[in-house]
């Protein structure tokens, strides 16, 4: 039995001394990690060193009554993202203005002083904003857009009355041509209009004409009356 142990535990270890050995770390590959975590470590503390600054300036920028933004100096995306946190924790309205990798930067608002949509958009373009001259420019825009809406409605009423002025016309020259141009005039009664809506004066309604005539009418129209009945 010993002798049989002896050879399976020669047998176990010739087995094992033919396996591979496990990988084992360079020095240099050993230094370059410890380097990163290094790096790491120092990116994480000089961020939690960051936002306990933003912090504090924000802090003292919301209890001071006089101010009403804060701006902060061009920064990584990586620390602007910070003060957007840092503002919106605290009850702010952030915004981030100017390019990318070159001067982009972050300011802050108090929600009861936030900008007017022409101060972002001067802001947004890098100009300098001027009240005077954007509520010049909006008065002019509204101004504008008012007399857009007008103009339309304007021409429909005007093209309107030119119809009914061409269709007034026309009819008046087919029946000229017809008629001729004095025709009726003779027969035409001038009346006199009244203030009163619907109301005719006593002397438009008199018969206007003389005794004789009427009793030709009359006579007329028996004998016209007459002779249907025949």
């Amino acid at each position: 039995d010993k002798y049989q142990l002896n050879r399976t535990m020669d047998l176990l270890g010739s087995i094992l001394g033919s396996m591979d050995k496990p990988p084992t770390i360079s020095t240099q590959e050993k230094k370059r990690r410890e380097s990163e975590l290094k790096r790491a470590a120092e990116e994480k503390q000089k961020k939690s060193k960051f936002r306990k600054d933003i912090e504090q300036k924000v802090g003292e920028f919301i209890q001071d009554g006089s101010r009403t933004r804060l701006k902060f100096e061009p920064m990584e995306k990586v620390y602007r993202s910070i003060v957007h946190d840092v503002a919106d924790v605290a009850g702010l309205t952030s915004f981030s203005f100017g390019e990318e990798d070159k001067d982009r930067y972050v300011m802050l608002f108090k929600k009861e002083h936030l900008p007017s949509d022409e101060e972002l958009e001067a802001l947004r373009s890098g100009e300098e904003y001027d009240p005077s001259s954007a509520e010049l420019r909006r008065q002019s825009d509204e101004m504008k857009a008012k007399l857009d809406e007008t103009s339309p409605q304007q021409s429909k009423r005007r093209k309107t009355s030119d119809d009914q002025a061409a269709s007034s016309q026309n009819y008046h020259d087919k029946y000229k041509a017809i008629l001729g141009e004095k025709s009726g005039q003779g027969a035409a009664v001038v009346t006199t209009p009244n203030k009163a809506f619907g109301y005719v004066p006593s002397e438009n309604k008199k018969d206007q004409r003389s005794i004789e005539q009427t009793l030709n009418d009359i006579k007329q129209r028996k004998q016209q009356q007459q002779r249907e009945d025949n």
